[in-house]
């Protein structure tokens, strides 16, 4: 079987209210840990997460993720690394080590682009070096002052404040991601950081369904309502932050981390697993698809290999009874107002 089924449409006919997730517990059939998306292309279940990851480190770690076995790469914008991440991709096709169709690669519009998607689009793309997306996801649903195509930096008012832009709907904004689709430039698109409100509205308005909704969720904060929402109306959840942020999160936020939880370090011994990956193994047995990021080449391997044990529904349930409600990535650091107030 080849890793091609990531990327091809599904032969039969599909339920926009059904996710298709194939899962099996040998290492040697990881071509097959994907979910079928409402557009009918396949997601890897497993992607790497590249927020936070350095200009300089990235195309030896793109390329060593590849080696491993990764094949879905969570990009963004304001990550500010799309550049460098083009080139990784570049070599790794140049090479022969993988085709453009093994791999699914995941960008977002930033909170200053709405009003300008398709530019956006375009511009990512470039900087990607990719002919398309295979996901385009509206990062946070809130537009900002424009600040020019590709410029990231918050667009902050006098006060320091998140300088809103009450001139632009969600609603507009979502047909000009759907414009993306019917260009060629995207295969899927979806959302980011929506609650079940805004999730709601958008399905409303859609023409095209949001094929995912990524959002923060991990054992401290499993938003149990929000993934079952979405995934009853056939739109996969992607867990980003799904080790709860671990360091990084600690470092920003000044959060804490569920992988120092000692009842979930109880449960790594009784696998014989690290914590990272029980709690990684938690997620796609939720059927979420999951995002971990790493600058480490042990932990890139340590992250990939949950596909050789399962929780017992018992140690699941357990697990659920961890919640804390308890969110670790709150941009309101930088923004002097909580948008999840």
């Amino acid at each position: 079987m080849k890793e091609e089924r990531y990327i091809k449409r599904s032969s039969g006919s599909q339920s926009s209210k059904t996710l298709s997730l194939s899962l099996s517990s040998s290492i040697n059939h990881i071509e097959e840990m994907a979910i079928t998306l409402n557009s009918g292309f396949k997601m890897p279940i497993i992607g790497l997460g590249v927020w936070r990851m350095e200009g300089k480190d990235i195309k030896d770690l793109l390329i060593n993720a590849i080696k491993i076995g990764y094949r879905h790469f969570d990009c963004a914008a304001d990550y500010q690394n799309e550049g460098e991440v083009g080139e990784a991709l570049a070599e790794a096709f140049k090479t022969g080590l993988v085709k453009r169709e093994d791999l699914f690669i995941t960008t977002k519009l930033w909170n200053s682009d709405h009003g300008h998607v398709v530019e956006a689009c375009k511009a990512s793309l470039k900087k990607l070096q990719l002919d398309y997306l295979d996901l385009f996801l509206v990062h946070f649903p809130i537009a900002t002052k424009h600040t020019g195509v590709g410029t990231t930096a918050s667009a902050l008012d006098e006060e320091g404040v998140l300088d809103i832009d009450t001139t632009i709907s969600l609603e507009t904004t979502w047909h000009a991601m759907e414009q993306t689709v019917s260009m060629g430039l995207v295969r899927s698109i979806g959302i980011s950081n929506y609650d079940i409100f805004l999730t709601r509205d958008c399905l409303a308005y859609s023409k095209i369904k949001p094929a995912v909704n990524q959002i923060e969720t991990h054992p401290y904060f499993q938003r149990d309502s929000l993934v079952n929402f979405c995934q009853k109306h056939g739109i996969a959840v992607t867990a980003h932050t799904p080790l709860g942020g671990s360091l990084a999160n600690t470092e920003w936020f000044g959060s804490v981390s569920c992988l120092d939880d000692p009842d979930l370090k109880g449960l790594a011994e009784k696998y014989k697993k690290t914590v990272a990956q029980v709690v990684l193994r938690w997620g796609i047995q939720r059927n979420t698809i999951i995002i971990p990021k790493s600058s480490k080449q042990e932990r890139l391997e340590e992250n990939y290999k949950v596909f050789d044990f399962e929780l017992t529904n018992e140690d699941m349930e357990f697990i659920k009874s961890k919640d804390r409600k308890y969110r670790t990535n709150n941009p309101a650091k930088f923004w002097g107002l909580d948008l999840y107030a």
